[in-house]
């Protein structure tokens, strides 16, 4: 467990880390839907200006990355990396990944630049927030319900 000051750093990296990439993205202008739609938009009016910005991202990530973050045995605010084990492909990750896109082509907003325009009051992000958060209880509610009603996996029968 933590101590406070450990818990306090942790928190003052989350916040200070939360704030430069907010502020990045209100000021790349990866909040507005309608650059996103045209970045997304292949085959139409198609504006590439956003893939300027990611190249920025990764080209000042990139080097940290490879310089300090790869040859760390641990986190900054941590004793341990948590990482998923979960190295399978199926039903659930493919339809959560789909219903993912289908939202975010359908808002023309990923849920990280939205929940940073909320600074705005944009009521049409608000209502996308609160959308998002109502469909995250619904698909744990309908995950949960078929987790239960799943049958338990038994052994092979004594004999064969």
């Amino acid at each position: 467990m933590k101590n406070s000051s450990q818990a306090i750093a942790s928190l003052f990296v989350a916040l200070v880390s939360g704030v430069l990439f907010g502020m990045g993205m209100m000021i790349s202008g990866m909040v507005d839907p309608h650059r996103v739609i045209g970045f997304l938009d292949i085959t139409g009016a198609w504006d590439p200006s956003l893939m300027f910005v990611m190249g920025g991202a990764l080209a000042v990530f990139m080097p940290i990355y490879l310089l300090v973050i790869k040859k760390r045995n641990a986190p900054v605010c941590s004793e341990r990396f948590s990482l998923s084990n979960n190295r399978v492909i199926d039903k659930k990750l493919v339809g959560g990944a789909a219903l993912f896109g289908l939202g975010w082509g359908i808002a023309g907003i990923c849920p990280g630049p939205a929940v940073t325009s909320i600074s705005g009051m944009n009521p049409s992000m608000l209502v996308f927030i609160a959308a998002m958060l109502l469909g995250m209880v619904i698909a744990n509610l309908a995950v949960n319900k078929y987790e239960k009603a799943k049958p338990e996996k038994v052994g092979a029968p004594a004999g064969s």
